[in-house]
């Protein structure tokens, strides 16, 4: 298969995470009490093929579900206001009030899918990166083309894209449990189920739109200053360290967890938590949950309970790009309540609710990180990894929250040949399928046409706890 044909099946954290599905970048939020991986379900091994392609996907402003804003009304002034009374005698022009130009909204930014690499079905948003308590031109740097990944915990950012003076100056994270010393830097081998990213982890302001997460912990991934780990490789996958590989400058990952790692705050997890010696001698080790790497989110200091993606409707066969919308906080401004009507999943301690697919049931999540819908249907003709039937589908499936309070809903979807519509070279797809044995991936064809909300573990809106995914 050419270059074209990649899927990318998640960017969640898998090496032992609550509040994973396929891929990378998962974690809860420290709520758990599981302590090792066979504490979590076994995550799916997809069905063995070539490479298919993915791609990104943003929101308009038009999404369906978004609450329009209402038309300025014209100023009384300006002599040609709809309804007004003409005055019956000359009189002197009075000058006109300019009708006021509201103010943009300080808790969004922009999303955008587009070929950036050879993948497609995968959303950005451009980031901006700073030593702690700097704003100084050599201070700072705007990452674009970072994914914006619902199914993984934190911001993750190639040492490439960040340039090499800048990746050099953040200072790193230190003071690991197992450390005798205290000050060693700490690394990561953040586990992906399409390959994993090595790199030292260091504190930096983050800014997305107008918001800010200060001095909070990220990846800087392929920095060079560490070898990697034996155990780190042995996890087996594709080395993302470059943008190739990962299809992006790095990962923004709003799961609804808080934390990437909570197990590693009481327990050494192999290929996970590392702290460095020296760049030949990196062991692995115990992570308090304030120095483990974060869901921005979390860190700000308001709009901080969830996030809402919103992206445009799609033509059938797909679209050469789109633009959409990433909102931050639920129910705290007027652009962000959630709806009264809204189908809302609970989710269990790692993430997951039910899709009831053919009368099978899956384990289950919604996850923009993924460029496909990911499940298992065996009368459907696939080739490498993509479905082709040889007409599109019109199929449906159960979703079912993960406590009793979630009402079951149906959701149709569309199943298009893959090969074909990849082929065009367009970047947003809501009918590409990909096969995955035992799970039922959601991935970023739901998300065109739908506010989808991630509520934040242990955040309450409304009547609502979280976490949950609304929609």
């Amino acid at each position: 298969m050419t270059s074209l044909n990649k899927k990318l099946c998640c960017a969640i954290l898998s090496a032992g995470v609550a509040l994973s599905a396929c891929g990378g970048g998962g974690g809860d939020d420290g709520s758990t009490n599981a302590t090792n991986n066979s504490d979590k379900p076994a995550t799916p091994t997809p069905t063995p093929s070539p490479s298919p392609s993915p791609s990104p996907s943003p929101n308009d402003g038009q999404t369906q579900g978004q609450t329009p804003s209402p038309s300025p009304s014209p100023s009384p002034n300006d002599g040609q206001t709809q309804g007004q009374t003409p005055s019956p005698s000359p009189s002197p022009t009075p000058t006109p009030t300019p009708t006021p130009t509201p103010s943009p909204a300080t808790n969004t930014a922009r999303i955008t899918v587009e070929r950036f690499t050879s993948y497609v079905n995968i959303p950005y948003v451009s980031v901006t990166i700073c030593i702690p308590g700097s704003q100084g031109a050599n201070q700072c740097a705007t990452i674009d083309h970072m994914q914006v990944d619902t199914g993984s915990v934190g911001v993750r950012v190639l040492a490439s894209a960040l340039g090499s003076a800048l990746a050099g100056s953040l200072p790193a994270q230190t003071g690991a449990t197992d450390d005798p010393t205290g000050n060693a830097p700490i690394a990561e081998c953040a586990q992906f189920n399409s390959g994993y990213s090595w790199g030292a982890i260091k504190r930096a302001d983050v800014t997305i739109g107008s918001k800010v997460a200060g001095n909070m912990p990220i990846q800087v991934i392929a920095d060079g200053k560490y070898s990697t780990p034996s155990d780190c490789l042995s996890r087996g996958g594709t080395n993302l360290n470059t943008v190739a590989a990962m299809g992006a400058n790095g990962v923004v990952g709003i799961s609804p967890a808080r934390r990437d790692y909570a197990a590693a705050a009481t327990s050494v997890l192999p290929g996970t938590y590392y702290y460095c010696m020296s760049a030949t001698s990196c062991t692995s080790t115990r992570v308090a949950l304030d120095t483990q790497v974060m869901n921005p989110v979390a860190n700000f200091t308001s709009d901080n309970n969830g996030t809402i993606i919103r992206l445009p409707a799609l033509p059938a066969g797909g679209q050469a790009s789109a633009t959409g919308e990433l909102v931050f906080g639920i129910g705290t401004q007027s652009n962000n309540a959630l709806p009264s009507n809204a189908n809302i999943l609970t989710l269990n301690q790692y993430g997951y609710f039910t899709t009831t697919y053919k009368g099978s049931q899956y384990v289950s999540a919604i996850d923009s990180g993924s460029n496909a819908n990911f499940f298992t249907d065996y009368t459907v003709l696939y080739s490498g990894d993509w479905f082709v039937p040889t007409t599109t589908l019109s199929l449906s499936a159960i979703l079912t929250g993960a406590t009793g309070a979630s009402t079951p809903v149906t959701v149709p979807f569309s199943l298009a040949n893959g090969v074909s519509l990849v082929a065009n070279q367009y970047a947003a797809y809501d009918s590409l399928g990909s096969p995955m044995y035992s799970m039922f991936l959601w991935g970023l064809p739901f998300f065109y046409g739908r506010s989808v909300y991630t509520a934040l573990s242990n955040s309450t809106i409304g009547t609502q706890t979280g976490p949950f995914i609304a929609f």
